[in-house]
Parts: structure tokens; C-alpha cells; sequence
């Protein structure tokens, strides 16, 4: 079964609260998941998975989170191809770059080969209960893709895709 790592960080729990939504999605559709606050992960760590969810608020004016700097810099020399990944955060309107980390993560994933399989999720503040559902979706479609993925490539034998059990 192909692996998938889901690293955050959230400051006030918004990102928080994406994540787990997310995680659900992810384990309803089967997924073997690891979640981890950036704090605790090293960038190094992503190459041992097949999917790659990372989540980061906005900060400033549209800048990663004080706490993402250092493992966003260890990712320069990462080769991420083949890994199938996607990036969520929570953010804020009142600021001229709405949800720029999402944007920022994108962009280093893609420079480093990464196959972004989803557009970025941006949820203004505080997730709502769609938001959240929203969020279980996101991680459902996620899943799948990384398992899809998997079996396209011929990484998996007698696997089947998450829902054909």
C-alpha cells in the first residue's frame, strides 16, 4: 500500500483543523498516513513516501510560517519525482496575498518534480463544518490518486484502487 505523509503547521489550530479533516479523508479512502507537525519532520523524510501533503497558514503579507522556513529550505536538494503531492492552509482575505503559502509549497514541490495532482486548498480562517467536509474530500481524492498512481506505475501487485474492496 503506498504511503502518505501529511506535515503542518498551524499557529491559531486553523491549519490544524484542515489537517485532521484531511487525515480522515484520507484514512476513509484507506490511505496509510503519517501526519506530523513540521516541527518534529525533516525534509529528507518526504522521499521515503509516495504522497506528499504539506499545510502551512499565511503569514504577513504572504509568507510561510516562521516555522516552515527551516524545512522548506532543506527541501532545495530533494528530488521529489514520481511523489504525488498536494498543499492546504488556512488563510486571511484582509491581506493583499491570500493564501500565498499554499502557493509557495506549490511552487518548491513542482521545482523538485513533484506531481501536484490537486489545486491548492485555501480556507479562509477558522474552518466551517463545509470547509471541513471539504477538507475529508480533499484527502479522500488525494488517496486515491496516490494509490491510482501506484497502480499505473506498476508500484503495487495485486493492489486494488481505495473504494473497489
Amino acid at each position: 500500500m503506498p504511503k502518505i505523509i501529511l506535515i503542518f503547521a498551524s499557529m491559531s489550530g486553523n491549519t490544524e483543523e484542515m489537517a485532521d479533516a484531511i487525515a480522515k479523508g484520507v484514512r476513509e479512502a484507506e490511505g496509510n498516513l503519517t501526519v506530523m507537525d513540521v516541527m518534529d519532520a525533516y525534509a529528507a523524510d518526504l522521499t521515503d513516501y509516495d504522497g506528499i501533503l504539506l499545510g502551512a497558514y499565511t503569514w504577513g503579507d504572504g509568507e510561510l510560517p516562521n516555522e516552515f522556513l527551516d524545512f522548506y529550505d532543506e527541501m532545495e536538494e530533494l528530488n521529489l519525482s514520481g511523489k504525488k503531492a498536494a498543499v492546504f492552509g488556512s488563510c486571511d482575505s484582509s491581506y493583499p496575498e491570500v493564501g500565498k503559502a499554499v502557493d509557495i509549497l506549490i511552487d518548491r514541490l513542482r521545482e523538485l518534480g513533484g506531481d501536484i495532482v490537486q489545486d491548492g486548498l485555501k480556507v479562509e480562517l477558522t474552518p466551517s463544518a463545509s470547509d471541513k467536509q471539504l477538507c475529508r474530500e480533499f484527502g479522500r481524492t488525494f488517496a486515491n490518486s496516490v494509490v491510482n498512481g501506484a497502480l499505473q506505475t506498476g508500484n503495487l501487485s495485486g493492489a486494488v484502487p481505495f473504494g473497489n474492496h
